[in-house]
């Protein structure tokens, strides 16, 4: 078994749309150990996170974050040590296009 420690995704999502961060390679696992969300913009915004398995449709059950609002000019470190399986995706949605997401962790292979 092999681990590799570093930058899983980083994403600047484009506004009201379903982007994908980051998904886990074939034959891989990971952990995710945290997700920043930087608001690049001096007015507040919010984001939301889902954690969808492979093979899924997003739906409700997913969202890790839903809404969770960023002052303007400030980050969000969400440190959270979820584990995913071969081609699980972490998946963002912001109103705005001054969101940037960064995910920090490691692929076991």
């Amino acid at each position: 078994m092999t681990i590799s420690y570093k930058i899983l995704g980083q994403v600047n999502p484009t506004a009201n749309s379903l982007n994908t961060v980051y998904t886990v390679p074939q034959s891989n696992s990971a952990v995710i150990s945290t997700i920043v969300v930087c608001n690049l913009s001096g007015n507040t915004s919010t984001f939301r996170i889902a954690a969808v398995p492979s093979g899924n449709t997003i739906s409700s059950k997913h969202y890790i974050n839903f809404d969770t609002p960023v002052p303007g000019s400030d980050s969000i470190a969400i440190t959270i040590g979820a584990t995913l399986s071969a081609n699980d995706s972490i998946i963002a949605n912001t109103p705005s296009s001054n969101i940037g997401i960064t995910i920090f962790g490691s692929e076991v292979y």
